[in-house]
């Protein structure tokens, strides 16, 4: 979980910087003849869904983001419902996993060999995967990305006006979507974090992950605000139902909590 969230936040960062900069000094808008194989066969295939639903709604690409934006999460739940059941198994050895490694405290090879074999063996016992987590994450990530990028290179959205209270192409001058989009990325990882112990590392992303989503979407064009703020909504109603079982132990593990006292 912690390794999975360290790297979605710098392929974020990364993603977020490259983004600013081509929005800002170099449109670079996406058109069929684009080349490279990540502009024509990624970013520009998402830039044509957007601009196609968008016909289809008026010429509205504020509706084609939030129609767009809830396809391509419906198109990799699959991954993610596999995703959350890996780690979910995860956590369950871990109280295993914590004592082979207080049994094996010694840093010499051969213990250390004889640790990594007991774990897996104790993975093949309980059949989880450690590697099963990142396929998925992998699989995602491109597209994601590649949406991301097609907003900002899509010249119509660029161009399309206003949209509820804001310009697409333009940020948002009331700084609603920004504020909205930091805190239900707020939300998003604590509720992906439920249920998990309680580690430095995680907490700290906790806060850092919507404070970064705030600045950028407070500096970038509304349309970014705005997918980010459907993906957002959608990932968290996601998780909610996929990891029931987590949620019921937290709220358990917290009228335990509150019995005691």
């Amino acid at each position: 979980m912690k390794k999975r969230i360290l790297l979605l936040s710098a392929l974020l960062l990364l993603v977020l910087v490259t983004a600013g900069c081509s929005t800002i000094d170099n449109p670079n808008y996406i058109t069929a003849e684009s080349t490279g194989f990540w502009s024509k066969y990624i970013v520009y295939p998402l830039s044509w869904l957007m601009t196609t639903v968008a016909h289809m709604f008026g010429n509205s690409f504020g509706l084609s983001i939030i129609i767009v934006t809830i396809l391509i999460r419906l198109a990799i739940l699959p991954l993610m419902i596999k995703q959350t059941k890996n780690s979910k198994a995860m956590q369950a050895v871990q109280p295993e996993i914590q004592k082979l490694r207080e049994k094996y405290s010694s840093k010499d090879a051969k213990t250390q060999q004889q640790l990594q074999q007991e774990t897996m063996q104790l993975f093949q016992k309980h059949n989880v995967n450690p590697l099963a987590g990142c396929f998925p994450l992998l699989i995602q990530m491109p597209i994601l990305i590649g949406f991301y990028q097609a907003i900002i290179r899509t010249e119509g959205i660029s161009k399309a006006g206003e949209f509820l209270w804001f310009d697409l192409g333009a940020p948002d001058p009331f700084y609603i979507l920004p504020i909205v989009a930091g805190l239900t990325t707020f939300l998003q990882q604590k509720i992906m974090m439920a249920g998990t112990p309680p580690n430095p590392q995680m907490q700290m992303m906790l806060y850092i992950m919507p404070a970064m989503i705030l600045i950028f979407a407070i500096n970038f064009p509304a349309a970014l605000a705005l997918y980010w703020v459907v993906g957002n909504i959608f990932m968290i109603v996601q998780t909610y139902f996929i990891k029931p079982p987590v949620m019921q132990n937290v709220k358990a593990n917290e009228g335990a909590g509150g019995a005691k006292k």
